[in-house]
């Protein structure tokens, strides 16, 4: 049988792996020229004989048992593992989208390859993510300014049970006590203007109570992750994350799913999920020790959504001028009345740039409150026309 797998990070290749370990003919589609994912990336050095590894390949289509692939080709599975991961989610601020701000994920991926943009750099944002991010840079010789935190601290301490069954995560801590002296929580950037960074104490629910200005080059937002889950977008989800069945079995027939596109929760987690879908996706029984490191993952997951959750105080920092859409130059004061998000694009243009939604879509659904769960595509990712030219016609 043939099993293909989308996604080389870390759940990627384990779910390669271990389908390739049970006999299956496996074939890994990944757009980056190295396996790794953003976590490893140029650092995983990937190699299986029984996997067929695709570098520097797009997946665009799932119809039926086939993946469409750029080109135009075509694969055939009998199991298809979804691994794509998930992209940084910034939160609009007066400035945003001026020079000098970033995402945290594109800051850490230009620091794996050695560069920093700026001398004096903030971090901003919420979740874990943000401590290797400044460590990296601070790693290349950046000053940092400040790390800063949006949510409370205090939020973990409802979280005993996860934490207890994710005791190493604790241990991780240390990795970054170069960079913990400059993080401050309940804290945000709210506006840049030059190399006038804006920065707030926010209540818990992210209303900003006090303002100072400091000054930095560089900022880097990331406010956690959505997933890339644009290959089956008629897969049941929650959340926007992917449903998954104790084999990671989505609701989609012979198609899995593991890592960040199922729910945030580390590596290790991603990895273990990997390795779950990866013998299901094979017809064989998961190992016993994968499935309890999900378990103990999904606890630690479920945790870090709640304590890190993006509150809605966040819609007070913009300005009417604000932009909410980078690519179709969208401010707040261009949304329109809607009633759904397609309905929203179609009225403003917000979501219908480059990105197609991917970084405004979200953000525009909550400042307008219209659902955000019709944000589907049939194509992944944006493709030529000719690429859908050449396809073979439907024989009626």
């Amino acid at each position: 049988m043939r099993v293909v797998v989308v996604g080389a990070g870390p759940a990627g290749m384990a779910a390669a792996r271990t389908a390739a370990d049970a006999g299956a003919e496996v074939v890994l589609v990944d757009s980056e020229p190295e396996a790794g994912g953003q976590y490893l990336r140029g650092r995983a050095r990937f190699a299986h004989p029984g996997v067929t590894h695709l570098k520097n390949t797009e997946a665009w289509l799932v119809e039926g048992t086939t993946l469409h692939l750029r080109g135009p080709r075509q694969l055939r599975f009998d199991s298809l593992v979804v691994a794509t991961g998930a992209y940084d989610r910034p939160l609009p601020f007066p400035g945003w989208d001026g020079p000098g701000v970033i995402t945290a994920g594109a800051a850490q991926a230009l620091a794996k390859q050695g560069v920093t943009l700026a001398e004096r750099v903030v971090v901003t944002g919420t979740g874990p993510f943000l401590l290797p991010v400044a460590t990296a840079l601070q790693d290349l010789g950046a000053t940092l300014v400040g790390v800063y935190e949006a949510s409370s601290p205090t939020r973990w301490l409802r979280e005993a049970k996860a934490v207890a069954a994710n005791r190493h995560k604790i241990g991780e801590l240390a990795r970054y006590r170069k960079v913990l002296r400059h993080l401050e929580t309940r804290t945000a950037v709210i506006a840049k203007q030059g190399d006038r960074v804006t920065v707030a104490k926010l209540d818990d629910e992210w209303r900003p109570v006090s303002r100072r200005t400091v000054h930095a080059d560089l900022v880097c937002v990331g406010y956690g992750f959505l997933p890339r889950t644009d290959l089956v977008p008629e897969a049941l989800r929650t959340d926007d994350f992917l449903d998954v069945d104790e084999h990671q079995q989505t609701s989609v027939a012979g198609v899995y799913a593991a890592g960040e596109v199922t729910g945030i929760g580390g590596a290790d987690l991603a990895e273990a999920e990997g390795v779950v879908a990866g013998a299901a996706a094979a017809h064989r029984e998961p190992p016993r020790e994968a499935l309890e490191a999900v378990r103990r993952g999904r606890l630690f997951a479920a945790a870090l959504g709640r304590a890190h959750e993006v509150r809605p105080g966040w819609k007070t920092w913009l300005e009417p001028r604000t932009t909410v859409c980078r690519c179709e130059k969208v401010a707040l004061e261009d949304l329109t009345d809607a009633t759904t998000l397609r309905e929203l694009k179609l009225s403003s243009r917000v979501a219908l740039g480059r990105c197609q939604g991917r970084i405004c879509g979200r953000n525009a659904s909550e400042l307008t409150g219209v659902p955000f769960d019709d944000q589907r595509r049939v194509i992944a990712v944006p493709i030529p026309l000719g690429e859908l030219a050449d396809l073979p016609e439907e024989k009626s």
